[in-house]
């Protein structure tokens, strides 16, 4: 059955979004790395749902369909999602503030408004951000539209972070010898438990400098009516990105080592919020997040260390 469709945003362009694709290689199964999924316009996709959710444009019917489902059963999830997009712009901006100014986003999804960069180059124009994402439609639109200084677009799996941390796209521009912000919003939750994604914050503690930062934020069990966890987790089954919804217990446990910082992890609109500004209801479409020290015991050795 399908989900009502956006009574708000815009026709999608799945013209323009294949074309990106299309031209880059994304499209092309010769041109995606082993175990990278393959652009298809005809199978839900978590980053274009996301985006349909956010009133965005760049999605497909399937996206569409899925989305309307999930809020079928979840009224509320857009609020919601909106929530943890603002939650971002926070954590980012508070962090550009206190004086970081490498950041790196991992399943940083389709670019929207007041993407990471804009945010804390806002802060300090020489801060640097890198983009990744897994997904090839993604990376496409994001190299079409993400060109300013300071900015690259890497195309890799948060399940894989030395591969991150080794490309040169990032290493040109960030310097893993200091302190970085990682960016790890609404992601985690696409790693299964079979995946261990506790083991992928503990290899960025391993690789990363001591001060480096984690932004976290997941979709979060607590409080939600079973059958709705059980009919949203059923939409994800037929994405190429299935989502594993996690206690608040669940989620901090990933953060093995790491210290969350004050005011710990909490719904995400909780998180300091800008003053005056009302919270939207956002039902029982909870995520949870936080900012944490990852306690990084890198950096790696330079060529001069013995």
């Amino acid at each position: 059955m399908t989900g009502p469709q956006p009574a708000g945003p815009p026709p999608a362009r799945p013209d323009a979004l294949a074309s990106a694709a299309l031209s880059s290689g994304a499209a092309s199964p010769g041109r995606v790395p082993v175990g990278s999924p393959v652009f298809d316009p005809t199978v839900p996709n978590a980053a274009r749902i996301y985006d349909y959710l956010l009133g965005g444009k760049d999605h497909f019917p399937p996206d569409r369909d899925a989305g309307g489902r999930l809020v079928d059963t979840m009224p509320l999830i857009k609020a919601s999602v909106r929530a943890n997009r603002e939650f971002l712009i926070r954590a980012a901006g508070d962090l550009a503030g206190r004086g970081y100014d490498a950041f790196i986003d991992l399943g940083s999804g389709l670019p929207t408004q007041r993407n990471v960069h804009q945010v804390v180059q806002a802060v300090n124009p020489d801060a640097r951000v890198v983009y990744v994402d897994h997904d090839p439609t993604v990376i496409a639109h994001g190299r079409a539209i993400l060109n300013a200084p300071g900015v690259a677009m890497l195309q890799g799996d948060l399940r894989q972070p030395d591969r991150i941390l080794d490309s040169p796209t990032l290493t040109e521009l960030i310097d893993l010898g200091r302190p970085v912000v990682v960016v790890a919003v609404a992601v985690l939750h696409f790693v299964g438990d079979h995946e261990d994604p506790g083991a992928i914050v503990a290899r960025l503690r391993a690789r990363l400098a001591p001060g480096s930062r984690i932004v976290i934020s997941h979709a979060c069990l607590d409080g939600m009516a079973p059958e709705a966890v059980a009919k949203g987790v059923a939409i994800y089954r037929n994405t190429a990105t299935p989502i594993t919804p996690r206690s608040r217990a669940e989620i901090s446990a990933l953060l093995a080592g790491c210290e969350l910082e004050e005011p710990g992890l909490v719904e995400v609109s909780d998180w300091k919020p800008e003053p005056d500004q009302p919270h939207e209801d956002i039902g029982d479409a909870r995520f949870v997040g936080g900012v944490a020290d990852l306690h990084a015991y890198g950096p790696p050795k330079t060529p001069a260390d013995p």
